[in-house]
């Protein structure tokens, strides 16, 4: 069996490679800072494996999140030179292969589609290929392992060396943003055990009209669009807002179509999504990687887009989800 634990290795392995060449590179002022933060993390990917099946504690992780905090906020990290093809290199590659250079990226989606459905059937003396329940984050791995083989020997490169200083470059282009998502799941995970649902709905219930459906329908939603400004990831303000209203007071108390009703609520949230710079993955990395003059400039381009839209799934639930 293939298990998944195995690809978690593999990516804390990564990391622990590109944090040696950010160690040993001199023109980063801010190396040791750097280093130690992706080797940090890198060490946490295997460290965890342990974490999960109870054979060490905890409390490391939680120290190492808090070390990683205070290097990215203190400003320890920074950005080195790694040594990798040249611009006029890259040129070359672009002008010979043209189209085909996006063949290496999409050989990622075909490999784990495969996986997730043909690969995840197979089975080997009664054992399943792929362990069972993480077939497409396996089939993800897998994909990316092959098209790194597929674009080495397309672009005929025999230096392992090289793609890992281009995923150091931009690993130190994205900086700690790139960790933003995953530091905002686990917040909704803490918002969530910790009864912050209950409490809005609590003061919800007692600041809205009686029998003011409106009213709640537009708490609802301008509510998950607000959390989700807040937590940066609409799946995150989910479980608080509907905890807190979307269930109690929309679906049960007015008796709304609970799919409809859920569902605009995320697409209301998706809107806060699109404002808010907790949102890394979506409005600040893509901003660093295209080196634009102004970090917030996708933010203030989706702006009119994400009130609109807003303001359309209020007006579409209010009626047609009762």
């Amino acid at each position: 069996m293939i298990k998944a634990e195995w690809f978690y290795w593999l990516v804390g392995l990564s990391f622990l490679v590109m944090a040696g060449q950010m160690l040993t590179d001199r023109s980063n002022a801010k190396r040791l800072g750097t280093a130690a933060f992706w080797g940090l993390i890198g060490a946490g990917f295997i460290y965890s494996s342990w974490v999960v099946s109870g054979r060490a504690p905890a409390e490391p992780l939680g120290a190492a999140v808090l070390v990683m905090v205070l290097l990215a906020g203190c400003g320890f990290t920074g950005r080195g030179t790694p040594r990798t093809t040249t611009p006029a290199e890259r040129t070359a590659h672009a002008a010979r292969f043209g189209s085909r250079l996006f063949v290496p990226a999409l050989t990622i989606p075909v490999v784990a589609l495969v996986c997730a459905v043909g690969v995840a059937r197979l089975r080997i003396g009664g054992e399943p290929v792929l362990q069972e329940g993480s077939e497409t984050i396996l089939g993800l791995g897998i994909g990316a392992v092959v098209a790194l083989v597929v674009a080495m020997v397309m672009l005929r490169e025999k230096r392992l060396s090289v793609p890992v200083a281009a995923g150091r470059s931009m690993l130190e282009s994205m900086g700690w943003a790139m960790l933003l998502p995953q530091m905002l799941a686990t917040l909704g995970a803490i918002f969530q055990v910790s009864g912050v649902g209950t409490q809005v709905g609590k003061i919800t219930t007692a600041v809205l009209p009686d029998n003011s459906l409106y009213t709640a329908v537009v708490v609802y939603c301008v509510g998950m669009f607000l959390f989700t400004m807040i937590m940066g990831n609409a799946f995150a303000a989910f479980p608080v807002m509907t905890a807190a209203v979307g269930w109690p007071v929309l679906v049960e108390h007015f008796h709304g179509n609970a799919p409809a009703v859920l569902a605009l609520g995320m697409l209301a949230g998706f809107c806060g999504t699109l404002v808010t710079p907790m949102a890394a993955n979506f409005n600040i990395v893509p901003a660093a990687l295209l080196e634009l003059k102004d970090q917030y400039g996708p933010i203030k381009a989706q702006l009119p887009t994400a009130g609109a839209l807003l303001g359309c799934n209020i007006v579409i639930m209010a009626l047609f989800a009762f």
